[in-house]
């Protein structure tokens, strides 16, 4: 069976990543300016959900112990970072798709770029308690480390479904991705270090970074040439 290269021309994609891109910015802009605003529902459901975990992580040792081990190692955004960086090489030495891996390494790189400057931009102070049972730096929104998760796991799902990998290693990397996102978040809220919207900001913000690398991809990416693609 005949597999196509990832630095193939795409097939036609009818504006999807477009529209995903398109309805990923309204809910982000519509959530940033509510976390801006200090909408008051808003912050008071923050504190009810927080008080509720952070409760929880105290009484449970063992469950926090093993979110901690989870958050600093396992889906810290530098592992998330390393494991890009082998996928790039990898692109490069395996399968000569230059212009995939530069694109990869740069939507990661201006994905990082983008949450610092909206944590510095917006500035919003994390979860303070008496109790604490973990710490974390620099300002809560968005979570950087679900925002991180995001972005890498969609972007090497979306290589993989383009790539053509085996039903059970799709399957298999979906489940991954999946319980890495949402687990990262929720360790986040469970140690008390983040806001549940800061988590909420960094999935729908990370998503709209991979659909537009995933659009810039598709429509940007160098075409072969005449005397080269019919050999």
């Amino acid at each position: 069976m005949h597999t196509r290269s990832v630095d193939s021309p795409p097939r036609p994609q009818h504006g999807t990543a477009a529209r995903s891109a398109g309805v990923l910015a309204l809910c982000s802009a519509l959530l940033l300016t509510l976390v801006a605003a200090r909408w008051s529902p808003l912050v008071s459901a923050d504190r009810d959900i927080s008080a509720t975990t952070h409760r929880w992580a105290v009484e449970e040792s063992g469950i926090t112990q093993a979110c901690r081990i989870l958050t600093d190692w396992v889906w810290d955004p530098w592992t998330m970072r390393v494991l890009c960086a082998v996928v790039v090489v990898w692109l490069v030495v395996r399968l000569a798709a230059r212009w995939t891996a530069v694109w990869l390494a740069l939507a990661v790189t201006l994905g990082t770029l983008f949450q610092q400057a909206l944590k510095a931009l917006v500035d919003r102070p994390r979860p303070v308690w008496p109790d604490p049972v973990d710490s974390a730096h620099y300002s809560a929104f968005p979570s950087g480390h679900a925002m991180t998760a995001t972005v890498v796991c969609g972007l090497l799902l979306w290589l993989l479904h383009r790539h053509g990998v085996g039903r059970a290693v799709w399957r298999t990397a979906v489940t991954v991705a999946v319980v890495s996102v949402i687990g990262v978040g929720l360790t986040r809220v469970w140690l008390g270090v983040h806001w549940p919207t800061d988590v909420v900001g960094g999935w729908l913000l990370g998503a709209l970074v991979v659909a537009l690398a995933v659009w810039t991809h598709e429509h940007r990416q160098p075409r072969p040439r005449p005397d080269t693609a019919a050999s």
